[in-house]
């Protein structure tokens, strides 16, 4: 009797902690469920204000205190969603990775495979944001009700990869399958509004033909004005320094001319020079002849008047 006395002695302390451990802990759990949802709530108004960043804290801090997987990939999601919207891809893609170990096979996991895909795209990387698009769109089940609007949404995200490649007649086909199969889906006006840019590229693109077309042929018909300017140019110069040599040669031609007049007159000159001095010393050889004969006959007077002297002296 006085050992089952101490038993329940002894039992009685050790349950009360025991139950006030449990106590404690319920509240605990119960503190931090609270918790969970007031951070969870948070950043959900967060979001709906556009305040992204503001919002994945939050929704950081929810996924850092949630009690189980369902709660911590909830929260991580919506970290993704804000993180996309704040346009913070690279995060986006991170918290993705994390995210699909989570929910792997689950609808949450399903749903980032096309939010991956929207990643890529907005990064650049459309080729690899085709491929998962295509994944997204294969795994889409025909039991499920938002089936034409998912089927519709990749469709169209396809062809806005192909147009930002500049494959416009490719992303044309996504677009018409997009309005012709998904007649009441939301992204019907958006691949009508890509339809009527397309055709509006293409009109462009056209006309940019014309026009190149035209300006190259304007190129070259003044190419062409220009070469004729500056043929006649070159010609015209050809011609005035011909006229400057053939003037030039009209001049020598005088200068000659009246040079062989020069010598022509100066040789008649020297002619006439000559006979004159010839002319002259005939007359020279003339005038000493008749010297020579008047005073020969001179002499001859002398010596005979002389003679006349001599013989009437001797008379006397």
């Amino acid at each position: 009797m006085t050992v089952k006395k101490q038993i329940n002695t002894g039992f009685i302390p050790l349950f009360s902690c025991l139950l006030l451990f449990l106590t404690g802990f319920s509240f605990a759990q119960e503190n931090r469920h609270v918790s969970y949802n007031a951070r969870f709530q948070n950043g959900n108004r967060l979001y709906q204000e556009a305040r992204w960043q503001d919002a994945a804290a939050e929704f950081r801090s929810a996924q850092e205190i949630a009690e189980n997987p369902h709660d911590t990939s909830e929260a991580l999601y919506w970290v993704i969603m804000a993180e996309l919207a704040a346009a913070d891809y690279g995060s986006a893609l991170r918290d993705m990775n994390t995210l699909e170990r989570i929910t792997a096979g689950t609808g949450r996991g399903f749903d980032i495979v096309y939010h991956r895909a929207r990643a890529y795209y907005y990064l650049g990387y459309y080729e690899e944001s085709i491929v998962q698009f295509k994944r997204y769109c294969d795994g889409i089940k025909v039991t499920d009700h938002e089936s034409s609007d998912r089927k519709a949404a990749a469709f169209f995200w396809m062809g806005e990869c192909l147009y930002s490649m500049g494959q416009l007649e490719d992303a044309e086909k996504f677009y018409t399958w997009v309005i012709v199969q998904y007649p009441f889906s939301p992204k019907i006006e958006i691949s009508s509004f890509r339809m009527d840019l397309i055709k509006q590229k293409k009109i462009e693109a056209e006309l940019l033909t014309l026009l190149k077309w035209s300006h190259e042929e304007s190129l070259k018909t003044s190419e062409d004005y220009q070469r004729k300017i500056k043929t006649y140019e070159n010609t015209l110069n050809a011609y005035q320094k011909r006229v400057i040599e053939l003037s030039q040669d009209s001049r020598l031609s005088d200068l000659e001319n009246e040079n062989a007049d020069y010598k022509k007159k100066l040789a008649e000159a020297e002619e006439k020079i000559k006979l004159q001095e010839s002319d002259l010393t005939v007359q020279e050889k003339q005038i000493v002849e008749n010297n020579n004969r008047e005073k020969a006959r001179l002499l001859r007077n002398e010596v005979q008047w002389e003679l006349d002297n001599l013989e009437s002296g001797g008379d006397r």
